[in-house]
C-alpha cells in the first residue's frame, strides 16, 4: 500500500467502519508512524493533533478498535479502516461519535438486541429462557420455524407467510449466538462462496 502522506503535513484521515454492521463509527488521523503501528499490532492508532503524540484507541478505557482491513482511497491521501471494536468507541459511551450512523441491516440492531437480552437478568426473556434450556430447544425451536415457514409458503397469506420468516429468522439469530457466533460469520461465508 502506497500511502501519500506528505499531501497533508505528514497526516492522512482514517475513516473507521465496524466490520460487522457497517456503522461508521469514527474519523482519527494517521501519520505514518501511526499507521505502522497499526499495522503491527492490529490495533488502531492515531495521530493526536491536540496532544502531539501516537494514541492507540482504547489504551485508557480498553475499547480497542480491531483491525479487520485496511484500503487506501483512489488518491492514496486517505484510508477506510474495517474494524471489530471492543465496546463502544465514543468517549461519550456510544457505538459510534457520529449523532446518526449508517449500518447496513436491522439485522444488526437485532443480534445486539438478542445478546443483551441473553445475558441482561429479566428472567421473564424469551430469548433468555429459551437459550437456558440449552441449545438442542435452541435448534428445535429452528426446526419448528423453518416447518411453519414451509406451510405458510404453500398458502396464500403473504402477512402470515412473512410472520413466519421473521419469527425463523429472529430464532437463527438467537442459534448463531447460542453457538458462539454471528451474523457476519455467515455472512463471510456467503461472500466467500461468491468470489
Amino acid at each position: 500500500m502506497k500511502i501519500d502522506f506528505d499531501k497533508e503535513n505528514g497526516l492522512v484521515p482514517a475513516i473507521i467502519q465496524n466490520y460487522q454492521n457497517g456503522s461508521v463509527l469514527m474519523l482519527g488521523y494517521m501519520n505514518r508512524e501511526a499507521y505502522e503501528k497499526t499495522c503491527e499490532t492490529k490495533k488502531v492508532t492515531f495521530f493526536s493533533r491536540s496532544k502531539q503524540r501516537l494514541w492507540t484507541k482504547g489504551e485508557t478505557s480498553g475499547n480497542y478498535l480491531n483491525v479487520v482491513s485496511i484500503s487506501e482511497d483512489c488518491d492514496n491521501d486517505a484510508l477506510l479502516i474495517l474494524v471489530n471494536p471492543e465496546g463502544p468507541t465514543c468517549h461519550t459511551g456510544t457505538e459510534s461519535c457520529f449523532k446518526k450512523s449508517f449500518q447496513n441491516s436491522f439485522l444488526y440492531d437485532l443480534e445486539a438486541i438478542i445478546s443483551d437480552r441473553i445475558t441482561g437478568s429479566d428472567p421473564n426473556s424469551y430469548t433468555k429462557k429459551l437459550v437456558e434450556r440449552g441449545i438442542n430447544k435452541v435448534a428445535q425451536k429452528v426446526g419448528e420455524e423453518a416447518v411453519e415457514l414451509v406451510i405458510e409458503a404453500k398458502d396464500t397469506n403473504t402477512d402470515l407467510f412473512l410472520n413466519e420468516a421473521a419469527d425463523l429468522l429472529y430464532h437463527i439469530l438467537i442459534l448463531l449466538r447460542a453457538k458462539g457466533t454471528s451474523l457476519a460469520a455467515v455472512e463471510e461465508v456467503l461472500r466467500s462462496r461468491s468470489r
